[in-house]
């Protein structure tokens, strides 16, 4: 019987840079999802890529004194390498840049254009470089791109749009109609409220006034928009032919069961690309998942380290496997999810080396100490011992619910429960204990079997998460894998097998302060740079400032303001804005996010960890197209440099400031 077949993609990473953690989390996401679907016996098809066209693209090639391709090959090259490093099994790595891709998108622009979904005319209206996004007068937020919160510049130019509005009235009822396409729901919700339901624009789809892209064959002036490119990848991939000669491998993938993206792009995943595909009459993707960010905090950093972490540097201090165990298990289902070096230390520490590392060598060593390693049922079972079997026979199902709804980080906290129950047998079985009557040692023989039995069964459900050391654990069991069908049913280790004779640690303890000398020496210091930046400030605070006096208050005006002290425990940029930092600040037993226009002052890694005045009481707002939920308070001299302000001794967050 043919299996059934399970298409998933990653959004194919711009070529801008090297990518850091947070984007790396999504790669490492879209692997666990891809093993977990073949490991339940689907035939699956895992694409990612690359995005590498756009003015963007071009102006960062210029700046570099490089040719576009030269650019994007040596980035797309590194994404490749921590991409293959995190130990992601994709099937197909696509270029933007490949020349079957680019033609198809030619004949694709074509057969949108001679349906008349497309026509020419002349854009005038406002462009967002970093977002490669175009906006009405009407739709900029005090002026500035309402994605980003960027500068916007103004754009003259002969242009092909696409006639948006034919299929939107479409699309909201496909929305309606499958709660399922757009994941989570909030996600849905704005795309909605915000996008569709207000009416859509005709959407610019070729650009004049730069060369770094596809050109429009029938029309060599023009190239084709970067998104229109970018997004037509999930089907020219697997094989899509615009003039009616599509592969038998799209017929059968397409179409895909599942994009998976950031929640920063899916406008562009819900909106344009199921309109386009309306327009080439091909079937929408089954399900678009937008998921949340994997932000930075760390105070005890390096200034010097940037204001982001790399998973090379990652998996060089822990382990590839310890690194994907992270980014999976801490992150929310819908909410962002925070990286620290002190918590991937304790999460290594607690629940890798601790429950599971530690389990698994005491089962090892028992089993050598007490029976040459040899591991036999011998059927001399306790009432302990059901409720053990309960819970690791249980597991399998448990884990199969929550990767239906994409809940990842649940389903590796229902294994690393067995993992618990098992050391939670040990002591309430105390095998030391048994081993000291012989009239005891086939209930010992049994305890040790059922440990044996479970650690496999929860190494093999651990699989998709961390692969490599699923695989460990199972040599050391001298364990073959069972099939995920089976692994709801207890006794499946052949009785009387070996266990190795030689215990590997799978994960040795690590002290938080060698772990953050080792950082340091990954990123030195620049300390130098630092003094510099203070004696400037120094020189620019001799000179006092006047200011335009404002209206006079009373008391009770200024008594209906609440300041209190906060402290920054994550900060990060606001993705495509010159201005905000996005911070994470502990109020008392609440964390708040705010944003906040410190960027040409603040690095985040400078942010966290500060002590600040905040104003907690002011009406939340929406900057950039992100909530802000309070004020951070900071001096501004007469260049333009800003000083937070913050308390002069250690004062505990969420204390008054009267």
């Amino acid at each position: 019987m043919d299996k059934q077949k399970y298409y998933i993609t990653t959004a194919i990473a711009y070529t801008s840079g090297k990518p850091h953690i947070g984007n790396t989390y999504e790669i490492v996401l879209a692997d666990a999802i891809a093993r977990f679907k073949r490991q339940q016996g689907y035939d699956v098809f895992f694409q990612t890529g690359t995005d590498e066209h756009g003015q963007k693209i071009e102006q960062k090639a210029a700046a570099a004194g490089i040719t576009p391709k030269e650019f994007v090959d040596n980035v797309s090259s590194q994404i490749k390498e921590i991409w293959d490093l995190m130990n992601t099994s994709y099937d197909k790595f696509i270029r933007t840049t490949d020349a079957d891709h680019e033609k198809q998108v030619q004949k694709i622009f074509k057969k949108m254009y001679a349906k008349g979904d497309i026509y020419k005319g002349k854009y005038e209206g406002w462009y967002c470089t970093p977002d490669e996004s175009f906006w009405t007068e009407s739709q900029l937020v005090d002026g500035k791109c309402p994605e980003c919160g960027r500068e916007v510049v103004r754009a003259s130019e002969e242009a092909y749009f696409f006639k948006m509005s034919k299929y939107a009235d479409r699309l909201i009822e496909h929305i309606n109609t499958h709660p399922e396409f757009i994941q989570p729901e909030s996600r849905k919700n704005e795309m909605m409220n915000n996008f569709l339901l207000p009416g859509l624009q005709d959407l610019c789809v070729s650009r004049t006034s730069f060369k770094w892209g596809i050109p429009v064959d029938f029309d060599p002036g023009h190239v084709v928009y970067v998104w229109l490119d970018a997004l037509t990848n999930y089907i020219t991939g697997i094989g899509y032919d615009a003039d009616g000669e599509s592969t038998d491998q799209y017929r059968k993938l397409w179409p895909a069961d599942l994009h998976l993206i950031g929640k920063d792009i899916i406008r562009f995943h819900t909106i344009y690309w199921p309109i386009f595909l309306m327009s080439l009459e091909e079937p929408l993707p089954k399900q678009v998942f937008g998921h949340p960010w994997l932000l930075q905090g760390d105070g005890k950093m390096s200034k010097s380290r940037g204001n982001v972490i790399y998973a090379d540097d990652l998996a060089k201090l822990f382990g590839v496997d310890a690194v994907r165990y992270f980014v999976l298990h801490e992150m929310p289902f819908e909410n962002d999810g925070v990286i620290t070096w002190e918590l991937m230390v304790e999460r290594l520490n607690s629940d890798l080396a601790n429950v599971l590392g530690n389990l698994v060598n005491r089962t090892i060593s028992m089993s050598n100490k007490y029976f040459g390693g040899v591991v036999a049922d011998k059927g001399v079972n306790e009432p302990v011992d059901e409720e053990l079997k309960e819970v690791v026979t249980q597991t399998a199902a448990k884990v199969a619910q929550k990767m239906e709804k994409l809940r990842v980080a649940d389903a590796i906290t229902e294994i690393f429960m067995l993992f618990k129950r098992c050391n939670k047998y040990i002591d309430e079985t105390m095998p030391w204990a048994l081993a000291k009557d012989e009239a005891k040692k086939d209930r010992l023989a049994t305890v040790l079997y059922n440990l044996v039995e479970g650690i496999s069964i929860g190494a093999e459900l651990l699989f998709p998460y961390m692969p490599g050391t699923s695989e460990r654990i199972m040599a050391q069991l001298c364990a073959q894998p069972r099939g995920f069908e089976n692994l709801s049913t207890f006794g499946g280790y052949p009785s009387g097998n070996h266990v190795t004779d030689k215990p590997e640690i799978l994960f040795a303890r690590l002290d938080l302060q060698e772990v953050l000398e080792k950082v340091e020496a990954l990123h030195p210091s620049a300390e130098p740079a630092a003094e510099k930046a203070e004696e400037k400030a120094e020189d620019n605070a001799d000179n006092g400032i006047d200011l335009e006096p404002k209206a006079e208050i009373t008391y009770d005006d200024f008594a209906k303001l609440q300041f209190q002290v906060g402290e920054i425990i994550a900060c990060e940029e606001v993705k495509k804005s010159r201005k905000l930092l996005c911070n994470k600040v502990k109020i008392g037993s609440q964390v708040r996010q705010i944003l906040s226009g410190i960027k040409s002052s603040y690095k985040p890694e400078d942010m966290v960890g500060k002590k600040v005045m905040v104003v907690t009481n002011l009406k939340p707002a929406k900057l950039a197209g992100m909530d802000s939920e309070g004020m951070i308070l900071c001096a501004e001299d007469a260049d333009g440099n800003l000083s937070l302000m913050v308390p002069e001794k250690d004062m505990p967050a969420g204390a008054e400031i009267c």
